[in-house]
């Protein structure tokens, strides 16, 4: 398993996650396109340090919500989705071919990446926002028990999917994540640590309600802008 976290998060000027701390520990990096969060400048900075550390480099477009960190859900026209995307990803992946160094991936921020799970005809726009943009993207999502019906998905358009797990989030008994306004959506570092040696160990996560969830996994995040995240990442580095 490949361990990532989302990066380049700057807002009013400060940067909210230990980008430079957590950088080296990780296999992957999502950078954010300057909508939710970040800056041209951020990203390029993002960019290098990624290149430093040979880890590999994603996009993390969002809903145009940077009041609400792009956590709010948004009713788009499938057009106007498209281009919404394809103008973030495109815009780093521009700035990763001047730092020579490329792109691999898109992993949706927000409200973007938890409304595409729950909904096919929105996953499906996604998939048609990666093929328009600029070179081969795989699309990073949600491990759960649907991932054989969102891989026939994305077969049909050509995308390869990238599924990872969430280390710091607490799991539906339908493995989705549960919304950040229950008090247990987010993990302490001891049950985030807990959640992520089962997985190695065992590859089961426990929902909410003590149910054995049971799907493939290729990337465990972690957020960058948990207060305990370099502890997370440092631990579990040593448990993958």
């Amino acid at each position: 398993m490949k361990l990532n976290a989302d990066l380049g998060e700057r807002v009013n000027g400060k940067l909210l996650g230990m980008d430079a701390e957590l950088m080296p520990l990780l296999d992957q990096a999502n950078i954010a396109c300057g909508v939710h969060a970040g800056d041209l400048e951020t990203m390029r900075d993002t960019v290098r340090v990624a290149k430093q550390f040979s880890v590999e480099a994603g996009a993390h477009p969002s809903y145009p919500d940077p009041d609400n960190f792009g956590r709010t859900s948004m009713t788009l026209t499938k057009e106007r989705l498209i281009e919404v995307i394809t103008s973030q990803v495109d815009t780093l992946c521009q700035i990763a071919k001047e730092e020579q160094y490329p792109i691999h991936y898109v992993k949706p921020h927000g409200a973007l990446y938890n409304d595409m799970m729950a909904d096919t005809e929105l996953f499906d726009t996604v998939l048609d926002a990666i093929r328009h943009c600029s070179g081969p993207l795989k699309l990073m999502l949600l491990a759960n028990d649907q991932h054989s019906e969102f891989k026939a998905l994305a077969d049909r358009k050509g995308v390869e999917l990238i599924y990872e797990a969430f280390a710091d989030r607490a799991y539906t008994d339908k493995g989705q994540l549960v919304s950040r306004s229950q008090a247990h959506a987010v993990h302490s570092a001891t049950n985030a640590i807990s959640q992520v040696s089962r997985l190695v160990e065992e590859g089961v996560i426990i929902s909410e309600n003590s149910l054995p969830l049971t799907f493939p996994v290729d990337s465990i995040c972690v957020h960058g802008d948990n207060p305990e995240a370099l502890k997370v990442v440092q631990q579990i580095r040593a448990l993958i």
